[in-house]
């Protein structure tokens, strides 16, 4: 097999969309631009994102194109019906879904709380309402401290979260009855995710999330790219959630990476290593710290510090590698409410071996992303336009 490129590394900045998709008015998110947002509130450093060609995707605010970008730039539109990181992270690996997870913005019905309440064995569950993670832990926290029921949660994305104090429900006994809700939510029910959140803290003014969050995904269809992968005996590094959101399938090792910092922590020691194939993160505190809190100001320096890091990652990169630089949607933190929004994710591609200054334009799908990466290693995806003869030398 003569790959062009003997890994690519995949790096996802969760949430970091960079503009409105054609449909968003239809998903509420008329004028939603996380990136673009952000940098209309202040000028916001991101020197090492701009060379590699961040200003050539789009207009943004203190941030000018570059003549001669060292990355290729463009942009991804989400194909999929939908805008949460079980859809995103499952296009990019050629998974495009024209059903939307089941959402309830209304709670989950009676008949699945009785469900979840017996067969988990809990005193009853408190909330089951959609939610931001650090209010309803404020609001009802104190609550369940009493009373041992744990918090049920929604959002506006196909979630089941429970939110419950380590000291009143021990970690591996909210791993339990998570699994045990994952079971339960199936058929019209199966939720993209089930979530254990637990938190620590005394009372509503301390009470803060720990992370040993815990995912519990609906497992992919096997044709997708990680599998594939494998299948052809290649390495299939997963940092951070990832490997969770694709239920481990076809995931050779799986680097544990709780924050921004640890996942590009894990990237460099990945890239440092002996390998061929794919090494995959996500970058998670965008999404969780700054969209969905709407915190714009803390989401501008969680930029700023991973484009203070990106030389890193940058120096790490072997000679015959690609990196490459997406979201999965959106979490424009000027918006209204507490939730993803349909936007397009940003493309950088870098490679000390590829060519720079291409401009890949606005592609059709995440696949697109998917589909390079299987060119790149001889395999195909059923979705998706690979990229990889526009960026790489002939």
């Amino acid at each position: 097999m003569n790959s062009k490129y003997n890994r690519i590394v995949l790096m996802i900045l969760d949430s970091a969309g960079i503009g409105e998709m054609p449909d968003a008015a239809s998903w509420g998110d008329s004028g939603a631009d996380t990136i673009g947002n952000i940098m209309k509130t202040r000028p916001v450093k991101l020197p090492n994102m701009q060379k590699l060609g961040l200003g050539n995707i789009k207009p943004l605010e203190h941030l000018s194109p570059v003549e001669n970008p060292a990355g290729n730039f463009g942009k991804c539109a989400l194909k999929s019906n939908g805008k949460d990181t079980t859809t995103g992270h499952w296009e990019i690996a050629g998974i495009v879904l024209e059903k939307a997870f089941p959402t309830f913005p209304d709670g989950f019905p009676d008949r699945i709380i009785k469900d979840f309440v017996s067969e988990a064995k809990v005193p009853g569950v408190l909330a089951n309402v959609p939610a931001s993670g650090t209010e309803i832990i404020r609001q009802f926290g104190e609550e369940h401290i009493k009373t041992g029921k744990p918090i049920v949660y929604t959002s506006a994305d196909s979630v089941f979260q429970i939110a419950a104090h380590e000291e009143v429900i021990p970690v591996e006994r909210l791993y339990e009855i998570c699994e045990i809700a994952r079971k339960i939510l199936d058929g019209e029910d199966k939720v993209g995710r089930v979530i254990a959140r637990p938190f620590l803290g005394t009372s509503a003014d301390d009470f803060k999330r720990t992370e040993n969050r815990h995912d519990y995904a609906v497992p992919p269809p096997r044709e997708n790219l990680l599998p594939f992968l494998q299948e052809k005996g290649l390495d299939v590094v997963c940092i951070g959630k990832i490997a969770s959101i694709y239920d481990s399938l076809g995931v050779t090792e799986d680097l544990t990476a709780k924050n921004n910092d640890q996942s590009i922590d894990q990237t460099i020691k990945a890239i440092k290593a002996e390998s061929k194939g794919l090494i995959f993160s996500n970058l998670v505190d965008f999404d969780m710290l700054y969209g969905h809190r709407r915190d714009a100001e803390g989401y501008a320096r969680a930029l700023e510090h991973f484009d203070a890091r990106l030389p890193e990652i940058l120096a790490a990169l072997k000679e015959n590698d690609l990196f490459i630089i997406t979201a999965d949607h959106g979490n424009d933190p000027t918006a209204k409410g507490s939730d993803h929004t349909r936007e397009y994710a940003p493309l950088l591609v870098y490679g000390k071996t590829a060519k720079s200054g291409v401009n890949l334009g606005t592609r059709g799908s995440l696949a697109d992303i998917g589909q390079t990466v299987a060119e790149n290693f001889g395999v195909e995806l059923k979705d998706g336009e690979s990229f990889l003869h526009q960026i790489s030398e002939s």
